[in-house]
């Protein structure tokens, strides 16, 4: 729990804050989970248990449901801090061309633990904000500087793991094998670049943070209470 709210029910409020969501749709294998979204007022489908990600699992959610949105966005059921602007300006992204078939968010790095941190994916975006690659390692190399000087150099930028499908898109990917690249690294989207989509990369201030360990739920709580 954080506060008298499961952290489901605190993640699902916040997406729909977002002036440009019109549905909110908890996709799950696991009962109790839409059991708790039921509880709270909220819709949630069971999807299958054999899924390799959770791009496949809103694949299948958005055939369960019947729904016939264009943009179909994926929201980590772990982020009760999701800032719902953030999620407008990827809708937004999506709508305004529709040449885009996947958008995503990224941020700035601004200290150096984060940019040489393994678990913290990086972005490297074209002058247009398509996305050239994502990588676990500090991208680019800044050849003939120390590391410690390379945020001066440079401007970073990390991977925010929300992303904004087109519809056709979202069903045309989950159909892919994995490549080579995605299993070196393990990140999905580098399939996605692998087989020639374009992925546009949507610049936010804050990279908010998802509940995985113990010391994040902490964090969690420490926040809440703040407020």
């Amino acid at each position: 729990m954080l506060g008298e709210q499961t952290l489901i029910q605190r993640v699902y409020n916040q997406v729909q804050k977002a002036n440009e969501i019109n549905e909110v749709l908890v996709a799950t294998d696991d009962q109790r989970i839409k059991d708790a979204v039921l509880a709270f007022g909220g819709n949630a489908v069971m999807t299958s248990v054999d899924h390799p990600s959770g791009t496949d699992r809103i694949a299948e959610a958005l055939e369960l449901s019947h729904s016939d949105a264009d943009i179909v966005v994926n929201i980590q059921g772990d982020e009760p801090f999701i800032d719902p602007e953030n999620l407008d300006k990827l809708v937004l992204a999506l709508a305004a061309n529709k040449d885009i078939p996947i958008g995503t968010l990224v941020c700035t790095i601004t200290d150096r633990e984060r940019l040489f941190d393994p678990n913290t994916v990086k972005a490297l975006p074209d002058q247009t904000g398509k996305a050239l690659y994502f990588s676990r390692q500090a991208i680019p190399f800044i050849r003939g500087v120390g590391k410690e000087q390379w945020l001066e150099q440079h401007t970073f930028f990390q991977h925010i793991g929300v992303y904004g499908f087109r519809r056709k898109a979202l069903q045309e990917i989950v159909k892919l094998p994995q490549s080579r690249l995605e299993i070196a690294e393990s990140l999905e989207q580098l399939r996605w670049l692998s087989n020639g989509y374009s992925i546009q990369t949507i610049v936010v201030d804050e990279p908010g943070f998802g509940i995985d360990t113990p010391e994040d739920l902490q964090r969690a709580r420490q926040i809440l209470s703040a407020h």
